[in-house]
């Protein structure tokens, strides 16, 4: 049995318990909506195929008649492998049914080309997949910057890697012989957060990712949003430069966007401009903003304050419950938090202000357990015209 042939009821289940178990089978029925019956129905062949199991009564049950029983996904059922892609590097991670890392591994990119990517993929997965007993890897979760679009596998445009219309999920399939599917490694993330992170409960939220590019993954009403061509959350994007003065230009063609006086390397290139040091690194650029530096600390100001302002606008448009600010760049958040927070407040329309920011870091493979979070997904959840549906 596979869960992807069950009735929809079975798969609301499945995410249910996978999300907030365990229930029982009444506290089921109250989060989803189905009868007593129906949960009965439905979790029966999920029992009997090994997807769910009982784990005994509820802490200080003391309820008359027949005793409630918690009911719990066995994280151990299947395996799945994540990978995030990089512009230098592959990290990747298997996991099990709740996307809980069982090993990870990294590996250099010696070149961005398509067949080259590919065939390290296929080594990271091969390595993965053998490193751990237990039963074989159900698929592939693929994610990577830029406009991936899931439905089809298609990266159809990834700057950092300069990448146009790559069928990444079919070369991955077929170079390693497992199914694949492939994602924006924003919106994997999110997903991640979603059903297991800081995103876990919430009716809303967004995920703004701070580092070689600006990102932002968005959950609603427990649906993530993905968009109607494959696009959205691309705050990056945003034109601010008026608002900041700058004009810079971005990977997009743009200028002015938030990418481009935010990012690590935007972060890289005003300050190089504004000290006259074209060797200086990112590093060092902390460092002077730091030791007191005017020139290096009205970058990070000025990148501050773009972000505020994309920020703003994602708490104006959706009103999350939630918004988690993470990605390698928040290693030097504390140089522009005060920024990010006035400009945030200020722009923030009413009570949009009120949005509870969280700065949350975390490391690479966290995103490759975003790619296996993803492929988990897809067991039970497959893509539909109006993006993956997500438990509350």
């Amino acid at each position: 049995m596979t869960l992807s042939s069950q009735p929809p009821a079975a798969a609301l289940v499945f995410q249910t318990l996978l999300t907030q178990g365990p229930l029982t089978r009444a506290e089921l029925g109250r989060r989803t909506g189905l009868s007593s019956g129906a949960v009965t129905k439905v979790s029966t062949p999920l029992l009997a195929d090994g997807w769910i199991t009982e784990v005994g009564q509820p802490a200080g049950e003391r309820q008359p008649g027949r005793p409630a029983t918690l009911v719990a996904v066995r994280p151990e059922r299947a395996r799945f492998i994540g990978v995030k892609v990089t512009a230098d590097e592959l990290i990747g991670v298997a996991a099990d049914l709740t996307a809980t890392p069982l090993a990870t591994r990294r590996a250099p990119l010696g070149s961005r080309d398509v067949g080259t990517v590919v065939r390290a993929i296929a080594r990271i997965v091969a390595q993965l997949a053998d490193g751990e007993g237990g039963p074989e890897v159900h698929s592939v979760g693929v994610t990577i910057s830029g406009d991936v679009d899931g439905h089809t596998g298609v990266v159809r445009y990834s700057p950092f890697l300069d990448w146009r219309g790559v069928r990444l999920a079919e070369l991955v399939e077929s170079a390693t012989g497992i199914p694949t599917v492939i994602d924006n490694d924003v919106r994997a993330l999110t997903v991640a957060e979603q059903w297991f992170g800081s995103g876990a409960g919430l009716s809303s939220f967004a995920l703004v990712t701070v580092g070689a590019g600006i990102g932002c993954g968005i959950s609603v009403d427990g649906r993530l949003v993905s968009g109607a061509h494959g696009v959205s959350g691309e705050i990056g994007h945003l034109p601010v430069g008026g608002a900041v003065g700058s004009a810079q230009v971005c990977t997009c063609g743009n200028t002015g966007c938030v990418e481009a006086i935010a990012s690590t390397q935007a972060i890289v290139d005003q300050a190089r401009e504004e000290t006259g040091d074209p060797g200086l690194t990112l590093a060092d650029a902390v460092r002077l903003a730091h030791n007191g530096d005017e020139a290096a600390r009205a970058v990070f100001t000025r990148a501050g304050h773009a972000l505020g302002l994309a920020i703003a606008s994602v708490a104006n448009l959706i009103g999350p419950e939630r918004i988690i600010i993470s990605g390698e760049g928040v290693a030097s958040y504390d140089l522009f938090a005060d920024q990010i927070r006035r400009s945030f407040t200020a722009q923030a329309f009413g009570t949009a202000a009120d949005c509870d920011l969280v700065v949350r870091p975390l490391p690479f493979e966290a995103w490759a357990r975003g790619g296996a979070a993803v492929a988990a997904q897809r067991l039970f959840a497959p893509v539909t015209a109006g993006g993956p549906q997500l438990a509350n």
